[in-house]
């Protein structure tokens, strides 16, 4: 379990790090007119939450490359990458991959024009939209995480969303082009109200791997648990026989 784990951490970093280096060789390609305007891939959510990943599972290698527990850098470390996780890698993960597919299959126009298909293929697509979310539940599966606080995650998620916001609000101030075509379609209030929207989405996507968290653990846990009595029975019964 433990060598699966690594390997697993290990192919996900370089896995988000190849997907990333993709599309900054599009750099030098003919792009549609804004596409990388003023902060290039930097304004994208998609991006961002692909650094975010690559992130996050570069950590988890350097972590399980030292013995838990023994001094407290290393405690330090694995807070720092469950805080990460819980936090920010799970719910933004996942609200990419979800609210993608949902304005894409409402219409593509609004986030993803039919001619990005000559720039990205679509096994890229798939690979920035599709593909995070197996592997954050795959992540789930494979070890537990330490949540902090709700009230304190909930107050993180919401300062970064803020963050963000102001940075697309700012690039839309300077260049005059919003980063998705969708935003161009709401009024100052209507903005604002998708923008809550979406941060309630996020936020019950935080309490989603909240609940995953817990209940694959302590499902796992009782099963532990009940192979360990078992096996305790066993051995008195043959040590009895």
């Amino acid at each position: 379990t433990d060598i699966f784990k690594k390997v697993y951490h290990i192919s996900a970093f370089f896995w988000y790090a190849f997907i990333i280096q993709c599309i900054y060789a599009k750099g030098d390609t003919d792009l549609p007119p804004g596409l990388f305007v003023y902060g290039g891939p930097w304004k994208y959510l998609t991006f961002l939450n692909l650094v975010l990943q690559m992130v996050f599972f570069g950590l988890g290698c350097l972590n399980d490359l030292q013995p838990v527990g023994k001094d407290s850098k290393i405690s330090s470390l694995c807070l720092c990458k469950d805080l990460l996780f819980s936090v920010f890698v799970f719910p933004v993960g996942m609200f990419v991959v979800l609210l993608f597919w949902l304005i894409y299959a409402y219409d593509r126009q609004l986030v993803y024009p039919a001619s990005m298909d000559t720039i990205f293929p679509s096994w890229l697509n798939h690979a920035m939209h599709t593909a995070v979310l197996p592997i954050l539940l795959g992540e789930i599966l494979l070890e537990p995480h330490d949540y902090p606080k709700t009230k304190h995650g909930l107050s993180a998620l919401g300062v970064v969303g803020l963050a963000y916001l102001g940075w697309v609000i700012w690039v839309y101030q300077t260049v005059g082009v919003w980063v998705y075509p969708l935003l161009g379609m709401f009024s100052s209030a209507g903005l604002t109200v998708f923008f809550f929207h979406n941060m309630l989405v996020v936020s019950l996507l935080y309490l989603l791997g909240q609940t995953l968290n817990q209940k694959v653990w302590v499902f796992c846990l009782n099963v532990n648990t009940c192979a360990r009595l078992k096996r305790k029975e066993f051995d008195e019964k043959k040590t009895l026989a």
